[in-house]
């Protein structure tokens, strides 16, 4: 299982996290970080590597820098349909797998009118793993019991999907316990995915970029790949 924040069309290193996770949940009672990928997405050309673009959603915080996830607000729903179907219509509706893309966006684009960052950021996510036939599920923290120090926090969390195995991305391996997890009976595993290929820019630019470029089933082969890799027993990477 993997724990980790919505994040707006994450990355490649996450959605791999994610697709090689039978649970997902959704960290969503933690406070918002401005400067993370909560509300945003830096996305790439397809014809041009080192061309980037920031796609942001202006997101208000109503109880300031104290805001958790769950409770971040979109300031104009309306002006973020535009700026989203634009954007990514502007990079990518060259490749050939763009209608499936579109075909998912609806989803995302009827999430903002929830106003609710948090829903808009893990609907994002859903929409490309369901592209990679993911068949996993979602729950989120802020529904689940858990104790408050970090490391007990996660292991506990953990436990509660009844998983074997705690898939943990090179961040959290500078600060977790192992301790917790290993009371739960639960396995860290490291999540480490490579540097080359499609996987070049995969802890900077939005996963759009590479199934867009590469092509879906390309990148499904390769996520397929390290999710073998990252299974309880296997050793890890």
């Amino acid at each position: 299982m993997a724990i980790h924040q919505p994040n707006l069309f994450p990355r490649l290193s996450t959605l791999a996290k994610l697709f090689a996770a039978d649970y997902w949940i959704v960290l969503d009672d933690v406070q918002f970080a401005r400067r993370d990928f909560q509300h945003r997405a830096r996305l790439g050309s397809m014809s041009s590597p080192s061309r980037f673009q920031w796609l942001s959603i202006p997101t208000h915080l109503p109880h300031g820098r104290a805001t958790l996830i769950r409770d971040a607000v979109v300031v104009d729903p309306r002006l973020a349909r535009r700026r989203v179907t634009q954007m990514l219509t502007q990079y990518y509706a060259k490749s050939p797998d763009w209608p499936m893309l579109r075909d998912g966006l609806d989803s995302v684009l009827h999430r903002l009118e929830t106003e609710s960052m948090a829903e808009v950021a893990e609907e994002s996510t859903k929409v490309l793993l369901s592209l990679l036939g993911w068949r996993g599920r979602i729950v989120r923290s802020s529904r689940l019991p858990a104790r408050s120090e970090r490391s007990q926090r996660l292991a506990d969390l953990a436990a509660v999907t009844g998983a074997h195995g705690y898939l943990c991305g090179t961040g959290g391996m500078r600060y977790l316990i192992n301790t917790p997890f290993e009371d739960h009976g639960l396995s860290v595993l490291p999540f480490v995915t490579p540097n080359a290929g499609v996987w070049r820019d995969a802890r900077r630019v939005s996963s759009v970029q590479p199934l867009m470029t590469a092509g879906i089933s390309a990148v499904l082969g390769e996520l397929r790949a390290i999710a073998s890799q990252h299974r309880p027993g296997t050793g890890g990477a």
